[in-house]
C-alpha cells in the first residue's frame, strides 16, 4: 500500500482511513483516488470491521481535487474517458464506496473540506466537523459541477435550493453554519475524539442489525413506500434467523458476551 492514506486499527474493530498528504492539505490526486477506491473495496470484505473513520492528517480533512494532477495531459485523458462511461465511473465509485459500504462511516472533519474532500464526506453516514472548518462545494468556482456522486449523497440532507445555493455560488461555510443547514451530524472541537466515541457506542450493537439499519434508512431516501417497506420486512427475516439476534437477547443479562462477526452484507 502507498504512504498517500494511513491505516489505523482502534480497539474494537474500528478502522481509521487517514489521508495523508499534508503538505497538499489532502487534496486528492488520481493516485489518491484510486487508493481510497482499493481500500473501499478491501473494507467491504472484512466482516470483523464495525466501524470506519474518515479524516486528514495535518490541518485539513481535504482541499478537493489536486487540479495540478487533473490537468496533466494522461489524466485529462483518462478523466475524459471516465466520464464518458456507462455507469459510475472511477470518480463516483470512490464516494459512493462508503455509503454502500456494510458498517457505518464517520467524517472527522477539520480545516478545509472543499470539493472533492466536501463529496467525500457526503459520502459517510456521519460528518462531524469542528466549528471552525471551512466547508464548501467548490466546483463551480473552477468552472466545474460537482461530479463525483454529490446528486446521490447530498439526496435528503438538504433542501433542494439549499444544494442549489451552495453549489452555484461555491460559497465556504463554517462548520457550525454547516450544522445549521444540515450538512453535518455533530460540532465538536474534537471531532475524532467525538467519531470514536459514536463508532464504539454503535460497535456494541449487533453489526448484522446496524447493516440492517443502514440499507433500510439509505432506501427510505430513494425508493417508494411500498418498497422500503418490503425491505423491512426482508431484512428483519434474516436478522431473526440470524446467531445476532440471540446473542443480542442475551446481553442483558450478560453484558460480558460478544457478537459474531456481521452475518451479512
Amino acid at each position: 500500500m502507498s504512504n498517500l492514506i494511513q491505516l489505523i486499527n482502534h480497539p474494537n474493530h474500528i478502522v481509521e482511513v487517514r489521508l495523508n498528504r499534508p503538505e497538499k492539505r489532502n487534496a486528492m490526486s488520481f493516485a489518491l483516488l484510486r487508493e481510497l477506491l482499493k481500500i473501499g473495496e478491501e473494507l467491504q470484505e472484512q466482516r470483523e470491521v464495525r466501524a470506519v473513520i474518515l479524516t486528514g492528517e495535518g490541518t485539513s480533512f481535504s482541499a478537493g481535487i489536486d487540479l495540478g494532477d487533473l490537468q496533466s495531459p494522461r489524466n485529462i485523458v483518462t478523466a475524459m474517458w471516465e466520464l464518458s462511461r456507462p455507469g459510475p465511473n472511477l470518480f463516483q465509485r470512490v464516494f459512493l464506496i462508503w455509503r454502500d459500504l456494510p458498517v457505518p462511516v464517520i467524517a472527522a472533519i477539520h480545516g478545509h473540506c472543499f470539493g472533492a474532500g466536501m463529496q467525500l464526506a457526503l459520502g459517510a453516514d456521519f460528518r462531524i466537523t469542528t466549528p471552525d472548518a471551512q466547508l464548501a462545494i467548490m466546483e463551480a468556482r473552477w468552472g466545474l459541477v460537482p461530479d463525483m456522486a454529490l446528486t446521490v449523497t447530498l439526496r435528503g440532507l438538504v433542501g433542494l435550493d439549499v444544494a442549489k445555493e451552495l453549489t452555484m455560488t461555491a460559497r465556504a461555510i463554517s462548520g457550525t453554519e454547516a450544522k445549521a443547514l444540515g450538512l453535518v451530524s455533530h460540532v465538536d472541537q474534537d471531532p475524532m475524539t467525538k467519531a470514536l466515541a459514536l463508532a464504539n457506542e454503535i460497535a456494541a450493537r449487533s453489526p448484522d442489525a446496524v447493516l440492517a439499519a443502514k440499507r433500510v434508512l439509505n432506501a427510505m431516501v430513494t425508493q417508494s413506500e411500498s418498497e422500503t417497506l418490503t425491505l423491512e420486512k426482508r431484512w428483519q427475516r434474516r436478522l431473526l434467523l440470524g446467531k445476532n439476534f440471540k446473542i443480542a437477547g442475551k446481553k442483558a443479562k450478560n453484558p460480558e458476551l460478544n457478537f459474531v462477526e456481521r452475518e451479512f452484507d
